[in-house]
């Protein structure tokens, strides 16, 4: 029996943008914000989760100049 990858799919987030709602990160981000919120995240921990995707988003950005 095969068994099916968790990785099978590409994730939303690699792919190219599509033309969307010029609101569409801002209602993400008010989205991630509120369920961070909700979940017992402290003003912190949402300030720890935009410096991480600061820093992946650096990190991304040094390999394509790289290339």
């Amino acid at each position: 029996m095969a068994q099916s990858s968790p990785i099978a799919s590409p994730s939303p987030i690699a792919s190219p943008a599509p033309k969307a709602d010029p609101r569409a990160v801002e209602i993400l981000a008010k989205n991630i914000y509120r369920e961070f919120r909700a979940s017992g995240f402290s003003e912190r921990d949402v300030l720890a989760l935009a410096g991480e995707l600061l820093s992946l988003v650096t990190r991304d950005v040094k390999n394509e100049k790289s290339l």
